[in-house]
């Protein structure tokens, strides 16, 4: 039986090509993104009962909205992934303006806080369901340069801990360290060097899998998708 599957940041990279392996595999995604032509090109691609959504996650009221229109349309989710993400433009923090870092805080914890509010509470109630808050290896370790984006990331890492002592016996939440994979957010990053990297082709055949095995009994652990 296939599973109902929440997806953040679904318009490009990690996010579309998860949304691609999960339906091939049989499961229901129920996604968002911010960028409309995505969620207009995702939605054309993949109809009903899959549904998607031009959301911004650090829109409380407007997450709140999304997460009961999700419910109403295909119940109550057994994975939310939390992969929405934002990096900032590498630089030393004393050149990062105040709007950026801000932006970086908004999306990368803001958000998951967002979505993990509203997706929580009937889910607990029934008492099943697994939340993946995407991590980076910049979650658990520091470079130059990117430090409001390791902050968020090391942010995450605390919060799905903590948040995973909240849950009852049959749930769990993982902090997930996808790996170095070559995405725009990478090039940010690497420039020409990130196409040194893993391909996402090659990530999502090792990723989706590893998501679908995760189990209650990885409640809290700090997780990084083999390969």
């Amino acid at each position: 039986m296939g599973k109902h599957i929440v997806i953040t940041g679904v318009s490009q990279g990690l996010g579309r090509a998860m949304v691609a392996a999960f339906i091939a595999a049989g499961h229901t995604v129920s996604g968002c993104a911010r960028s409309p032509g995505a969620i207009a090109e995702l939605t054309s691609q993949y109809p009903s009962p899959h549904q998607f959504a031009t959301l911004d996650i650090r829109d409380d009221v407007a997450v709140k909205a999304w997460a009961e229109a999700v419910m109403a349309a295909n119940g109550l989710p057994d994975l939310v992934i939390n992969n929405a993400g934002l990096v900032n433009r590498p630089a030393p923090l004393w050149t990062i303006s105040a709007a950026e870092c801000d932006a970086v805080i908004a999306v990368n914890l803001s958000g998951t806080f967002n979505v993990l509010r509203h997706f929580a509470p009937p889910m607990v109630e029934r008492q099943s369901g697994i939340f993946v808050n995407f991590s980076s290896g910049w979650g658990r370790s520091t470079s130059p340069g990117v430090a409001p984006y390791c902050a968020t990331k090391w942010g995450v890492e605390g919060l799905t801990q903590s948040f995973a002592q909240d849950l009852p016996p049959g749930m769990a939440a993982v902090a997930l360290n996808p790996g170095i994979i070559h995405t725009a957010m990478l090039e940010t990053c690497y420039g020409d060097d990130a196409a040194a990297y893993t391909p996402i082709a090659a990530w999502v055949k090792a990723a989706v899998p590893y998501i679908l095995s995760l189990q209650p009994s990885d409640n809290g652990r700090a997780l990084t998708v083999p390969g």
